[in-house]
């Protein structure tokens, strides 16, 4: 049977395909600590669950509309509001099955074929594959440990060209844990008003932040920018939601509208009760929200000090999310069993088969050089988990 062109372009997400191994060794009796996946490991708050409860057992398992329940987009304008400091009507907002389908629907009503389309690398393993999805190309720009993975205004100058469409920002950024602060936010800023780029500025992690730093929208510096930028978000990280399904996007109504129609001839609405479940998430105790962010930052410090103690490891301190990107070059041509260990993927494979670590390597994200950990896992894991890589190294030749 003969493929469509585009499936050429599709390739598995290397993170759900590291947890899906890891899951694989685990049923065959591995004793198997998984790194790889960006899951908080804690439950959905209470609160939340009995709201989604209550919705069903009150009949809310009907359609929505395609853009989701009023109130709900009406929650979430008040959000924006209040945490970020932007203004969009509940017209400017599109509820969907998870930010993964809001991105994705945004850059479908885009990128058209021939777009160039810039994602400062490392970036989160989606971006590239969906702007290819789309018939654009992206247009990845490298970032150093010595940058705090992050670009600045004059490279971005230099990266643009007559074919660029727009650039995707992620603060904090999954896999670095960088967070840009307001004064990098303006120098981009000072680049992109001088073009008519759009902005898609993907915010999931915004409220898992570190340090009394404070996430800032570079939607909010101008308003020339507010106008060509979208906001991504949704609940999986801040509240435990992964399983759910629920994100969002805020932006200029043109582009709302179509994304409205998109989603209308794809999946529709996202599950009615999970929106109602929603609205109590953004309106209710924002308790669970604090209590997770600052076991998190502990979590961190341990993380980045048991990292920088391995032989062959160095590590940045992230600012945000629940990610370590260590530089693992130097462990690059020692030995197991003597075969030479060449590229992040190769230690990472070494890693899981010796140490029973899984861990995703960094040429995913567009940087051979490291590897990603999460640290969404219990401190007993993390602990566990890094004693076993600490040995695993040792071995090597």
């Amino acid at each position: 049977m003969k493929l469509a062109q585009f499936t050429r372009q599709l390739k598995p997400s290397e993170t759900l395909a590291i947890s899906t191994k890891a899951k694989t060794l685990r049923a065959q009796g591995r004793n198997i600590i998984d790194f790889g996946l960006g899951e908080p490991d804690f439950a959905t708050p209470g609160h939340i669950m009995r709201a989604a409860e209550h919705a069903m057992a009150e009949g809310f398992t009907k359609y929505t509309p395609p853009a989701g329940l009023p109130a709900l987009r009406r929650a979430i304008a008040d959000k924006l509001k209040r945490d970020n400091g932007l203004d969009y009507a509940p017209e400017n907002i599109i509820v969907s099955c998870g930010a993964k389908q809001a991105l994705y629907n945004v850059i479908m009503v885009l990128v058209e074929q021939g777009d160039e389309v810039i994602v400062p690398g490392p970036y989160w393993v989606t971006y590239p594959t969906q702007v290819l999805l789309a018939g654009g190309t992206p247009v990845s720009v490298p970032t150093t440990a010595a940058d705090d993975f992050k670009v600045t205004g004059e490279v971005l100058r230099r990266y643009l060209t007559p074919r660029t469409r727009g650039i995707i920002l992620n603060s904090p950024c999954n896999p670095t844990g960088a967070v840009y602060t307001p004064e990098e936010l303006e120098d981009l800023a000072r680049v992109l008003l001088d073009t008519d780029l759009f902005i898609i500025t993907d915010e999931i992690y915004e409220h898992i932040i570190f340090d009394g730093i404070e996430q800032r929208s570079i939607a909010t510096l101008h308003p020339a920018l507010k106008e060509r930028s979208i906001v991504i978000n949704g609940f999986s990280k801040a509240y435990a939601m992964t399983g759910w399904r629920l994100g969002y996007c805020a932006g200029p109504r043109e582009v709302m509208e179509m994304c409205d129609r998109l989603q209308s001839q794809t999946t529709s609405n996202a599950t009615a009760f999970v929106q109602v479940a929603g609205i109590e998430a953004l309106t209710g105790p924002q308790d669970s929200v604090r209590a997770m962010a600052q076991a998190f930052e502990q979590r961190r410090n341990f993380v980045v000090a048991r990292l920088n103690a391995i032989d062959g490891m160095t590590c940045n301190m992230p600012h945000g999310a629940f990610y370590t990107f260590p530089q693992i070059d130097a462990l690059f041509g020692r030995r197991a069993k003597g075969q030479p260990l060449l590229t992040s993927a190769d230690v990472v494979s070494y890693l899981l088969e010796v140490a029973g670590v899984a861990l995703v390597p960094g040429e995913a994200f567009g940087d051979d050089r490291s590897m990603r950990l999460s640290y969404a896992s219990s401190m007993a894991e993390l602990e566990e988990g890094l004693a076993r890589v600490d040995r695993a190294v040792q071995q090597l030749e």
